[in-house]
């Protein structure tokens, strides 16, 4: 067909749908709907996996995590043989022998020892997770310092009595002042001071990964030296509650090892296990994370998102069809007669059809288009839903759970991809929509439909 045919016919769709705009507008309503739907949905589909692969990164892809973890009360033992204390965790021999064996891929390994306890300045107290690092843990966990420094090499050596503090444990303990240079109280019956050394800049916590790492929040820590750590707390733990007591001993809460290539993570990773599993034959006090891994689920789970939600919205694509369909069959109806008086003036069967399936395809496709100006609004309104929400229907506390945080931190991010092929779906279920009204059009014949009144 010539181009000048082409848009001639293409007018002439516009003419007489423009006959009828109440009912052109709202069967054009089902396709802006499915379009914007389709758009929305993996927008957030997208946005949502974005969050989780970035919080992912953020333990590091190239990293292989050692955690200690408290057994089941049903194999609970106490190794440490005083009786009430249970001993369970990674040790300190287990990232020497991790270390001797000096495997090639890892680039640097840090211990960490991590412990809850009240710290105070003057009149101000919160409870804080104390973090016991080496230098190299505000690398590997992309760290960016505020003011002050970080802790060294001579720290440790001299096993200084030295600390950092996150961001919002300078802000709360130290409301007006410089917290540079001061000291704070935490330990057993507050009795040890340590110097602030340093602040760091706020950090986005990362999410709980099943049962083996929990979600961290990095307001909440101060940073000292690992030896200093030993030295003053020791590796057991008591807690006295009403009515109970409770005793734990722990020597590393975690090994990190940096691996130096991504291709080498996952072998790493398993030569790691086996080393650990020989440590810990009969006990699951431990668990080896592996954050490549997890990236490479979520964007498995991203996929199988994106399809299921894709999928749903669909579905109100074509029910924009079937109402493309079920107007066009109206219309043919009304039209008989001119169908009969064009067919006298030696129109062909095909002429009919390209002319009902021309509107068909103006009324998709200009609701096609308008449903993807409406996608490409789905982040700010998507911002504005989140805001209504927080605003008159959750209760304050409830925005700053796990589950609040993960809602509310939330961004659609449209995929660009989802554009022309939303569109694209649209036209293509306008075109098998219209066919069979199309089809009735060019069947009639043409002295019967010159007689319909």
């Amino acid at each position: 067909m010539s181009p000048a045919r082409t848009i001639r016919s293409v007018r002439l769709a516009f003419k007489s749908l423009l006959l009828h705009k109440l009912r052109s507008g709202l069967t054009m309503l089902g396709i802006v709907f499915g379009v914007f739907s389709v758009i929305a949905m993996l927008a957030i589909g997208e946005g949502a996996s974005n969050q989780a692969q970035k919080q992912v990164l953020e333990l590091g892809a190239t990293n292989i995590i050692a955690r200690s973890v408290k057994p089941p009360e049903d194999v609970s033992t106490n190794r440490g043989g005083s009786g009430f204390m249970l001993e369970y965790g990674l040790k300190r021999d287990d990232y020497k022998l991790l270390n001797e064996r000096v495997i090639p891929s890892v680039v640097q390994s840090i211990p960490i020892r991590e412990m809850v306890q009240e710290a105070r300045y003057g009149g101000q107290a919160l409870n804080a997770r104390i973090v016991g690092c080496t230098p190299e843990y505000r690398t590997i966990n992309n760290l960016r310092l505020d003011r002050g420094r970080f802790l060294t090499d001579q720290d440790q050596e001299t096993i200084a009595n030295v600390c950092v503090l996150a961001y919002e444990v300078a802000e709360q303990l130290f409301r007006h002042e410089d917290p540079l240079g001061k000291a704070i109280r935490f330990g057993s019956g507050g009795r040890y001071e340590y110097r602030v050394v340093g602040v760091m800049k706020p950090r986005s916590a990362t999410a709980g990964i099943g049962g083996s790492l929990a979600a961290q929040d990095f307001a909440k820590d101060i940073y000292v030296p690992l030896r200093t750590l030993y030295e003053r707390q020791g590796d057991e733990i008591f807690r006295a509650v009403t009515g109970s007591f409770s005793a734990e001993r722990i020597e590393l809460s975690q090994i990190t090892l940096q691996v130096e290539d991504r291709d080498q993570v996952i072998p790493t990773a398993e030569y790691v296990r086996e080393t650990l599993e020989r440590t810990h034959p009969d006990s699951k006090d431990y668990d080896v994370v592996v954050p490549l891994e997890l990236l490479r689920q979520a964007d498995q789970i991203r996929r199988i998102f994106n399809i299921v939600l894709g999928s749903i919205a669909l579905i109100s694509l074509v029910v924009g069809g079937i109402g493309i369909m079920n107007i066009m069959l109206a219309t043919v109806t009304e039209r008989t007669r001119e169908i009969g008086i064009r067919r006298a003036l030696g129109a062909r069967r095909k002429d009919i059809i390209q002319q009902f399936l021309t509107e068909t395809v103006v009324l998709s496709g200009v609701g096609g288009m308008v449903g993807v100006a409406l996608g490409l609004l789905t982040p700010p309104a998507f911002g504005l839903i989140q805001w209504f929400i927080q605003r008159f229907v959750l209760e304050t506390n409830v925005a700053g759970t796990d589950m609040g945080r993960m809602f509310f931190d939330m961004r659609p991010e449209v995929a660009f991809w989802s554009l022309p092929l939303a569109f694209g779906i649209s036209v293509g279920i306008g075109v098998m929509f219209g066919i069979y009204p199309a089809w009735a059009a060019a069947k009639l014949d043409p002295i019967e439909a010159l007689r319909h009144e």
